[in-house]
């Protein structure tokens, strides 16, 4: 099967297929787009390796870094592959806030390498390493995180408050962002929104997990952290995805699909509000109602 992309587009890779219709017709040839998937690669140092399975959505240069005193070098203000790294290595444990984080850079011989400096190694909180992790595997804790919190993680602050009537209109900008979902079908989207409901990061990728880091790397990058801040997903919500959550200070997650089942232990456990089903004017809570104000 042929493959190429499109001009001027990242994330979206023209195909040859063959529709059939129905099963009393021929096959058609015809060209498609799909989603593209590519291998970035992230080289802790003294840690390990992660190999992320992502979508890279926009061109970038090849000179790209952030160091703490310097912020964001490079000619682009959130570098994707930047905030990719950032947003895994928060929402993963490597790191527990912008301030241990020494450096990234994009290695300037390979593109799909960035490398990150931790300011103490020693100290970064580690699952597993020198892994690949593919668009729909994050780096998922034990059960014992519901009865003695073996991950370490950090009770959800309860600053956020948001009128149910504004759920439809955080998920409206989270799909005007999916723009390679509206050519292929094959993406999801997360969007990060502040105590006043507005949205300030959306991202896009093949991989839920992805799309969720990109976001977190976003804002970590313009603002800092992510506190008092919430997010709406495109996804189902699973247990990897609400750890995310929880290890980033995010209080709240809106989401068009269904929750699991450890998803709402954890979420009640750490003091997230869960809401599964968003669509339209409806919506299902299922842990920490009260920041819904109307519900």
């Amino acid at each position: 099967m042929h493959q190429e992309g499109v001009a001027g587009r990242r994330g979206i890779v023209e195909v040859e297929a063959l529709y059939i219709p129905d099963t009393g017709a021929a096959g058609e040839a015809f060209r498609c787009q799909v989603v593209e998937e590519d291998a970035l690669t992230l080289d802790v140092e003294d840690v390990g390796h992660y190999t992320l399975m992502w979508t890279p959505t926009v061109e970038h240069s090849a000179a790209q870094g952030f160091t703490l005193e310097d912020g964001v070098l490079g000619d682009e203000a959130r570098p994707e592959g930047l905030c990719l790294a950032m947003g895994f290595a928060l929402s993963e444990g490597l790191i527990a806030s912008m301030a241990d984080v020494r450096s990234l850079a994009v290695c300037p011989d390979d593109p799909r390498v960035v490398r990150v400096q931790l300011k103490d190694p020693a100290s970064a909180s580690v699952t597993r390493k020198n892994v690949v992790i593919n668009s729909s595997c994050g780096i998922c804790g034990p059960r014992e995180i519901l009865q003695d919190n073996a991950l370490n993680l950090p009770m959800a602050r309860d600053t956020l408050r948001l009128e149910h009537r504004q759920f439809a209109h955080l998920m409206a900008q989270m799909r005007s962002g999916q723009q390679i979902f509206q050519k292929t079908g094959g993406s999801h989207a997360a969007a990060i929104f502040d105590q006043s409901g507005q949205v300030l990061a959306v991202a896009e990728d093949l991989g839920r997990h992805n799309a969720l880091d990109k976001a977190i790397g976003m804002v970590l990058l313009s603002r800092g952290d992510l506190h008092g801040c919430g997010v709406a997903l495109s996804s189902r919500l699973s247990l990897e995805m609400v750890l995310k959550a929880v290890r980033t200070g995010l209080e709240m997650m809106l989401a068009v699909s269904a929750p699991t089942s450890l998803a709402i232990e954890v979420a009640q456990r750490f003091g997230v509000t869960l809401c599964g089903f968003v669509r339209d004017t409806r919506a299902t809570i299922f842990s920490h109602p009260q920041r819904v104000l109307g519900a």
